[in-house]
This record gives C-alpha cells, sequence and structure tokens, in this order.
C-alpha cells in the first residue's frame, strides 16, 4: 500500500487542521511544514517534520506527492502556481484567489499544464451537503421557489490580531466565509445568476465589512436572502450548527438554511423536511408531515483528503476543480460589485 507524502503550505488555524487530519490518515505522511514563522518551525520541530520557510526551498529538497495550501487568500495563486511548475498535485484552500483575474489566470494555467488542482470547498464532502443535494435533486420539495441562508457568528479580536491581513482587503467575511456559503447554495440550489448586495463595517470598523446582507437570483428562478456577520453573537452559521468540527460551540435548535420548493421546506442542517400530502391538495390551511431525514454527521476534511489522494493518483477528477472555484469567486465579486457599485449585478 503506497502513502502519498503531503506538505502543508501555511501553518496557520486551517492549516494546523489539515496537518491533523494527515496524520490521523494511514494513506498520508506530514512530509513538511512550510510557513516563514517561527511559530510554525516550532510545530514541524515537535511533529518531527521537515520544516522550510517557503515552497521554492521545499522544492529544492523534495517533491512531494500533494501540497495543501492554507496561506492567506493574496498568496494563492503564487503558492499554486509554484506547485504546478514544480510538477506536484495542489489542494488549494479557498478562494482560489483574492481577485476574480487572479483566478483566471490560474485557471488558463491549470489547463495549460493539465495540473492536478483541488479547490478547498470542503463542504462540497460534506455527508450533510450531499444529503440535501439530492432530496432537491430528486424532486422532493418540488420546484425551488425561495432560500434563506445564515452565516451570523462572533468571531474573538484575537482572530484578527495573529493574523492582521483579515482586517484589509483580501480578508473579510465575504471572502473568507461567505465563498463557503456559495459553494453550499450553488451545490444544493443550482447556479446563481444575479446579485443585490449592500454591507458595514460599523461594528469592528476594519478595512472590510463586518456585516452583509445579500438578495440572490438563481437560474431556476428561485430567489434567496443572506445574511452575513462575524460581529453578532448568533449561533446561526455552518459550523455552529453541523457538528461536523467539534472544535466550535454547537447548537442542534439551529439551521443556517432553510430551502422551500412548492412541495415542502427543508431545513439545513438539521434535516427537518415539512411536505404535503399531495400535489394536488396544496394549501397554507393543510397540515404539513414533518419528519427528519437521517443521515450520518461525518468530517468533511477527511472526506476531502482522502478524495485529494484519489486525484493525486489520478483515480478522479477534483470534485470541486479550479473552475468551479472560479465561478464561487465570481459570485462574490459580484457581490462585492454590488455593494461598491449599488444595484443588481448580473454573474456571466
Amino acid at each position: 500500500m503506497s502513502v502519498f507524502k503531503i506538505a502543508v503550505a501555511g501553518c496557520g488555524l486551517i492549516g494546523r487542521e489539515h496537518i491533523k487530519r494527515i496524520q490521523e490518515n494511514s494513506l498520508t505522511e506530514l512530509s513538511a511544514i512550510v510557513d516563514p514563522t517561527d511559530e510554525a518551525k516550532s510545530v514541524a520541530t515537535q511533529i518531527g517534520c521537515e520544516y522550510y520557510s517557503s515552497l521554492e526551498q521545499m522544492f529544492e529538497h523534495q517533491l512531494p506527492s500533494g501540497v495543501i495550501i492554507a496561506t492567506p487568500n493574496h498568496l494563492h495563486v503564487e503558492h499554486t502556481l509554484c506547485c504546478i511548475k514544480a510538477g506536484t498535485a495542489a489542494l488549494v484552500e479557498k478562494p482560489l484567489a483574492d481577485d476574480l483575474a487572479g483566478a483566471e489566470r490560474l485557471c488558463e494555467l491549470i489547463e495549460s499544464y493539465q495540473a492536478k488542482v483541488l479547490v478547498g470547498h470542503h463542504r462540497a464532502h460534506s455527508p450533510i451537503v450531499d444529503t440535501a443535494t439530492r432530496l432537491i435533486k430528486d424532486g422532493v420539495l418540488g420546484e425551488l421557489v425561495a432560500i434563506q441562508g445564515s452565516a451570523t457568528f462572533y468571531k474573538p479580536d484575537y482572530y484578527f490580531e495573529e493574523a492582521p491581513w483579515r482586517k484589509v482587503r483580501g480578508g473579510g467575511p465575504i471572502l473568507i466565509n461567505l465563498i463557503h456559503e456559495i459553494g453550499n447554495l450553488r451545490q444544493m440550489c443550482g447556479e446563481i445568476k444575479a446579485v443585490q448586495a449592500m454591507s458595514s463595517n460599523a461594528t469592528r470598523k476594519f478595512d472590510v465589512e463586518d456585516t452583509a446582507a445579500i438578495t440572490l437570483m438563481f437560474a431556476n428562478g428561485a430567489l434567496g436572502t443572506f445574511i452575513l456577520s462575524d460581529t453578532a453573537a448568533s449561533a446561526r452559521s455552518w459550523e455552529q450548527t453541523s457538528r461536523e468540527n467539534p472544535s466550535y460551540s454547537s447548537y442542534s435548535d439551529e439551521d443556517c438554511y432553510v430551502i422551500s420548493g412548492t412541495s415542502g421546506t427543508l431545513s439545513v442542517p438539521t434535516m427537518r423536511l415539512k411536505t404535503f400530502s399531495s400535489k394536488e391538495d396544496r394549501s397554507w390551511w393543510k397540515e404539513l408531515n414533518c419528519s427528519t431525514v437521517e443521515l450520518v454527521r461525518e468530517d468533511p476534511l477527511k472526506f476531502q483528503l482522502q478524495h485529494f489522494c484519489s486525484v493525486i493518483s489520478g483515480e478522479v477528477q477534483p470534485l470541486v476543480s479550479a473552475h468551479d472555484g472560479l465561478k464561487n469567486l465570481k459570485v462574490v465579486d459580484a457581490i462585492q460589485r454590488s455593494i461598491r457599485l449599488g444595484g443588481t449585478v448580473e454573474i456571466k
């Protein structure tokens, strides 16, 4: 049985989560930590793996099976290109880039090199999202009509103090957090063709937003609303409702999506389902059948790592390709343009 040697570039919050999964998987071995900080060097020493201050330095000494890029957003393009040119596979954390031009250029180079690149929208590997997607595609809810979403939570001050890039352009909850939600919504409910949004930085007063309100138009005709805030004392976020990451407090009575169709409504991730008994006899005076869809909640980062290994070996194509990452970024870019310019912005 061959072992995949995986290096992790970036030893911050998400980088350490990837390191943990690599160490737990019998098919993977942590080959190196790549990060210019003394703290990362200390972590590598404690773990007993190789340490390098840059990808260029690492590639002078070793060529791992793959590299997980968990560096700040503005470095994603540069570091992915470095892996492509070295000839190794890359799992690049979302967002694919911190702007649309960089993502488009990266997609072109990935095609040119025929490189193996998986984008780290890890919720695409979640059994919750997979089950919800299947129910919607099977027509259990009927034709989609309305989607309500939220990602409201409170990030502590030290979150920004330990990584000041989160306070300026290229950071902010739209790029760091909302892009996850866009990936979920596109997977479950279909393509988004237009958006309208506004934002505020009135609470934290950083250069980037702390709160945003967004209206979404889906290609299938459904409409959606989404509220985002990293300064709200709230538990209506994926992290605090999905129970996929035990690091977060969890609330089993909260949902972050309510997806409604002509025949029923699904609340995610509690998976509470309400449907009419008959399509011919639907009315707000009629009782809805109430049930809960059973599923096994498991760690999507674990499944993503397994999938990355299959991408490296050539067994499968990336579940979330660079083009998927680009589509998510196009929606986010449209939201940011709507905030900046006002009005509705179409996504092409």
